[in-house]
């Protein structure tokens, strides 16, 4: 019991030290306090609940996955039919009601087309993507099933989560809560964003980045239609500043999806602010031979079906390596940028629920939380003392002391303190309350047994933390579980409470042990006023 090396208490001591300085700066900023900007300064995160942010929910629409998958399908199916040895022809190809039609001109051939098109129609394990049915002896109607729509939607859900994610990391915002809600919605919650209309106009863009070659200028109907007899048709974006719109070869042309790395720079001519990209080497083959086999063509970039621009391919550019001009600002540009760098949308997300979380209200919260923080302490603290003299100035001092090292992790580790964060750090303080009672009850009990001071004490700590450890233990399994599979504010309660857990246990027993005993070996007293 008496026997703590020097070693060990410095050890000891440093890690209460270094953990209360890194929680300084947190302390002084939940002051009003301005902490020396000289200074390191790690500093607790507060949540949307407590900072105020930005709050939206987005919603996509199945029906647009389906019609997606339909118009992927319909290309893989030429492609796969024309690089066929012999090759496959087909004549008439519909994607009406929602299904791909298409028959063949040499109806010898439906065996070699079922094997071309069948590793398209098989989903994912058991699962199958499309149903295959051969009618008049020469036309495929291949039908989506139900299962392969709903795991379709399923993995673009995922998908879109993801891409929201690195989108709101690209701001460089921290501690965003993104979520799933229900099949097809997708909560995001942004602390300290007061702009909910940047945030609606970053994740609002599906960012589908497109080149296809120009076949001619769209008419101002051909747009309000949609429709053209040589191809698709898309309007010019407003930022372009022309009227109308051009028909494009509906197939073919290079996706966004090979692009490796998208930032906002300026051109070199006229200083304007412009988007660099950047292919892979499959982007950058396909760019190289496109521009090289249309050199004098036109080429439309197109951004969620809008023309950003259409310049003419006065040479062929290879090295992977082109720029997006279009008229934008250096927010817009950076905007598109962080947009193409976090990848497109598999589906496009609608607003349909927004608010502004004010701060206001979190610094109430923060006040409250502490003044009731303040008040339970401090009515702790005379009855911890009062109940059990000295050893209840230790239980206070490793109270205080714990308080300051919950902070200073969470600051070292960047977690986020929420509302439901200070609920856990007063169970925390609760729990930290009860390891001091049950040991000091312990020692009490050992010393009504007629045991010595030093065996009562030993005994107190030894048997008192089996009991403490054991009920941690429990504690612990419940906050691993809330953790991993909470979300939100439920994981920024758990985060508290399993750093509580550890930094209760060690100021609560190792501490308060070594400082009792430092005393004992001091004073040697013959009797226990506790």
């Amino acid at each position: 019991m008496l026997d703590f090396p020097r070693w060990k208490k410095i050890f000891l001591w440093a890690i209460t030290l270094v953990a209360i300085a890194a929680a300084l700066p947190s302390i002084t900023s939940l002051s009003g306090l301005k902490w020396p900007s000289s200074l390191p300064d790690p500093e607790v995160n507060l949540g949307l609940d407590l900072a105020g942010g930005s709050h939206i929910l987005l919603e996509a629409d199945p029906a647009e996955v389906a019609a997606t998958r339909l118009e992927k399908l319909e290309e893989q199916v030429r492609d796969a039919l024309r690089r066929n040895e012999p090759r496959i022809a087909i004549g008439d190809i519909s994607t009406r009601g929602n299904r791909l039609t298409f028959m063949l001109e040499d109806p010898s051939m439906v065996d070699a087309a079922r094997e071309a098109i069948l590793p398209f129609t098989d989903g994912a394990g058991t699962v199958r993507d499309w149903n295959i049915e051969v009618v008049d002896g020469s036309r495929f109607i291949l039908t989506p099933t139900e299962a392969g729509l709903e795991n379709a939607i399923q993995t673009a859900m995922e998908s879109a989560t993801d891409v929201v994610r690195r989108r709101i990391d690209g701001l460089g915002t921290r501690e965003p809560t993104i979520i799933r809600q229900g099949d097809t919605r997708i909560v995001v919650q942004v602390p300290g964003l007061g702009d909910p209309e940047a945030l609606k106009e970053l994740l609002g863009k599906t960012a589908a980045l497109e080149f296809k070659l120009v076949v001619r200028e769209a008419s101002q109907d051909e747009v309000l239609s949609g429709l053209a007899a040589e191809g698709q048709v898309f309007p010019y974006a407003e930022s372009a500043g022309l009227p109308g719109g051009v028909v494009v070869e509906r197939l073919g042309g290079i996706s966004g999806e090979t692009l490796t790395e998208a930032q906002q720079s300026f051109d070199a001519q006229d200083n304007s602010p412009v988007v660099d990209i950047t292919f892979d080497p499959d982007g950058a083959r396909k760019f190289s031979r496109m521009t090289t086999q249309n050199t004098g063509e036109r080429f439309a970039i197109i951004l969620d079906d809008e023309v950003i621009s259409a310049p003419v391919m006065r040479e062929p550019i290879r090295g992977g390596r082109s720029q997006i001009s279009g008229g934008f600002t250096v927010e817009s540009a950076n905007q598109l940028a962080i947009q193409l760098q976090s990848g497109a949308l598999p589906v496009a997300l609608e607003v349909v629920e927004e608010r502004t979380v004010g701060p206001d209200l979190g610094a109430d919260s923060i006040r409250k939380g502490m003044l009731a923080m303040g008040v339970g302490s401090l009515l702790v603290v005379v009855l911890m003392i009062a109940t059990y003299g000295r050893f209840g100035v230790y239980a206070t001092a490793a109270l205080v002391l714990n308080v300051g090292m919950i902070l200073g992790i969470m600051a070292v580790m960047n977690t986020t303190l929420t509302l439901p964060g200070i609920a856990g750090f007063v169970l925390t303080i609760g729990a930290a309350v009860d390891a001091n009672v049950l040991i000091n009850e312990r020692i009490r009990e050992e010393r009504k047994r007629g045991r010595r001071v030093v065996a009562a004490v030993e005994n107190g700590y030894k048997e008192a933390s089996r009991a403490i450890y054991d009920a941690n233990i429990t504690n612990f399994i419940a906050g691993m579980l809330l953790f991993l599979f909470g979300s939100g504010p439920i994981r920024g309660f758990a985060v508290v409470l399993i750093i509580g857990l550890f930094t209760s246990v060690f100021t609560a027993v190792t501490l308060t042990r070594m400082w009792v005993a430092g005393w004992l070996r001091k004073k040697r007293p013959s009797e226990l006023h506790v």
